[in-house]
């Protein structure tokens, strides 16, 4: 009975496979011609057998020869001819997809390597398994702190009612490190994303636009959230085909060749304006200080105050930043050039693996691995983003924006009515498991896979062609997307980005603080005492007087319980008239 085929790791060959899925080697073996010698031996061998034995006896011997030599082949390459088994210690994870659990590696012998096949044993069964093509996620070992750590309840504090930050049980540093991913995560449906770009522009359409984000029409925006295998969409940079190279937001060939050379993760921010001040990282590991690109977008105001408060030079860094000037911005509101590197990261650094974007008013506390690892590897997710921390509703936070002035009025109200156009409700418990439709949108992880580059883009597309208050167009591209595929957008507590991230006040604020603090009183040195005499304690100190008159105390000091004078004329609340010391 033959069984089903097996196909190899390497190119795409068949292996045997047995009863119980069990897979058989198979070895190839070559025939060589026998030489003149082994005739003439075989030749003299069996005429002198058969001379001495009768046939039954000699066809008895070979039998019993041919055996003999089967069962020392079959003990001999079980032994280790075809391999040598290298014992690995339990896994700690489980990877999902396969648990591995006391496991031995196959080394593969020359006949093996000729197949490119690698033979894995599992509890005993032979198995053939290629190098994941994809992350597929892990979970923490059975009685991990992780696995059952809750976040306490708040602090019963009624002074402090604001938000604040909460307990995250992140994993040490060498831990989450180790556990970087090898391979890229899954990208459902989209497997080939490009971008567009105009050359000349077409201003002509009725939806709008800008020259650095293009002029979609509106069926192209229709199409965009058509998820395919292949895509071309727009994303940003649409004069050219590199960014940064007279595309708008134009960045200096040097730095260009220098964010081309960033392979695993990105830390990127930005001040515009001169906005907010540059706030150095704190708790970063050596590691990751040497292999984590720290990078900081500035404009050509903003430079000039690093120059002149933060000593920035030729070398470009503040710290462990790499300042990156930026010339030709796209828009004339600071906090819209902003979404660029926020949202459009993937196309600034093409060879990234991972990026965390944190806003210029953000101090990053913690490790960008340990943050990564929390996150978005333990999750199995390729995109996550903190909720707010009191809305959750699009047509709520839309109200908030419009009282607290973010933007003008009449603009957010257009794009709230053309998104209830869309199907746009308010949030409601149907919409679980999403909890939320309001991020908090200073904190964004990712890995940069093409469905997660694609909501970026479009996400930054609607930031372009409406209001630049991002919370109100998130929901809006994640749903259409998530419609289309089963990807959607990982949010965690607004409380556990605040432990990662410290929010300190803009510039404007903090100068804005520092007039309004009342001076600090200087007060003049006492003048020092006279070498002649000799130092007071608190007992020689001077007394004043009833005449008003400060003299020094001659007596000496009563032994307590003694009294002077009568006890009838003594009056206890009136001071003692002292001798003048004349």
């Amino acid at each position: 009975m033959t069984g089903l085929g097996v196909r190899s790791s390497s190119n795409g060959s068949l292996e045997k496979t047995g009863l119980n899925g069990v897979v058989l080697s198979i070895h190839t073996t070559t025939r060589s011609k026998p030489s003149k010698m082994h005739k003439e031996r075989d030749g003299l061998l069996i005429p002198w057998i058969c001379k001495f034995a009768g046939r039954k006896k000699v066809g008895m011997l070979l039998l019993f020869a041919i055996s003999a030599v089967v069962f020392l082949r079959v003990l001999f390459v079980g032994k280790g001819e075809d391999g040598q088994e290298i014992q690995v210690p339990p896994s700690l994870l489980h990877f999902n997809g396969t648990s591995i659990v006391n496991h031995s590696i196959m080394l593969p012998t020359n006949d093996d390597q000729d197949f490119g096949i690698r033979n894995i044993s599992f509890l005993g069964l032979n198995a053939v398994m290629s190098p994941p093509m994809h992350f597929l996620g892990y979970t923490l070992p059975q009685g991990h702190p992780c696995n059952s750590f809750t976040l306490p309840p708040p602090p019963s504090d009624r002074k402090r009612t604001g938000p604040r930050p909460c307990p995250v049980c992140y994993l040490p540093v060498e831990e989450a490190i180790a556990l970087m991913p090898t391979a890229p995560s899954f990208s459902p449906v989209l497997k080939n994303l490009t971008y567009i770009y105009e050359e000349p522009l077409n201003r002509d359409t009725e939806f709008g636009g800008s020259d650095f984000g293009g002029y979609p029409t509106l069926k192209h925006r229709n199409d965009s959230f058509d998820i395919r295998d292949t895509m071309s969409v727009h994303c940003g940079f649409v004069k050219g085909p590199q960014p940064g190279r007279n595309t708008g937001f134009d960045i200096d060939e040097a730095d260009l060749l220098e964010m081309k050379q960033c392979r695993g993760i990105v830390v990127a921010s930005a001040v515009f304006d001169a906005f907010d001040d540059v706030k150095a990282p704190q708790n970063i590991s050596k590691y990751s200080e040497e292999t984590v690109c720290f990078y900081m977008f500035v404009d050509e105001e903003t430079e000039s105050i690093l120059k002149r408060e933060r000593g920035l030079n030729g070398n470009k860094k503040v710290g462990i930043w790499r300042v990156v000037v930026v010339h030709n911005l796209p828009y004339s509101d600071g906090r819209r050039n902003g979404k660029v590197p926020k949202l459009l990261v993937h196309r600034m650094f093409p060879n990234a693996r991972y990026s965390l974007w944190i806003d210029g008013k953000l101090e990053l506390v913690v490790d960008p691995h340990q943050i990564l690892e929390r996150f978005l590897w333990r999750k199995n997710a390729t995109f996550a983003i903190s909720k707010h921390y009191k809305r959750f509703d699009v047509l709520v936070e839309a109200e908030a924006n419009k009282a607290a002035g973010k933007y003008d009025n009449a603009s957010i109200d257009f794009q709230v009515e053309f998104y209830k156009n869309e199907g746009l409700t308010p949030y409601s418990v149907a919409k679980l498991p999403i909890t939320s439709d309001v991020p908090e949108g200073c904190v964004i992880l990712r890995e940069h896979v093409p469905i997660s580059n694609l909501f970026t883009c479009l996400w930054f597309n609607e930031v372009d062609r409406f209001t630049s208050r991002d919370q109100i167009s998130f929901s809006t591209v994640r749903d259409k997307i998530a419609a289309k595929t089963n990807w959607t957008v990982s949010m965690f507590l607004d409380c556990e980005r605040r432990n990662f991230v410290v929010q300190r006040y803009h510039r404007a604020e903090q100068e804005r603080y520092a007039r309004q603090k009342p001076p600090v009183p200087t007060f003049s040195p006492p003048p020092p005492s006279l070498p002649s005499k000799p130092v007071l304690i608190s007992s020689d100190l001077p007394r004043k007087a009833t005449s008003g008159r400060a003299v020094s105390r001659t007596t000496p000091p009563r032994r307590r319980g003694r009294r002077s004078g009568p006890r009838g004329h003594r009056k206890a609340n009136l001071p003692v008239r002292l001798p003048d010391s004349a």
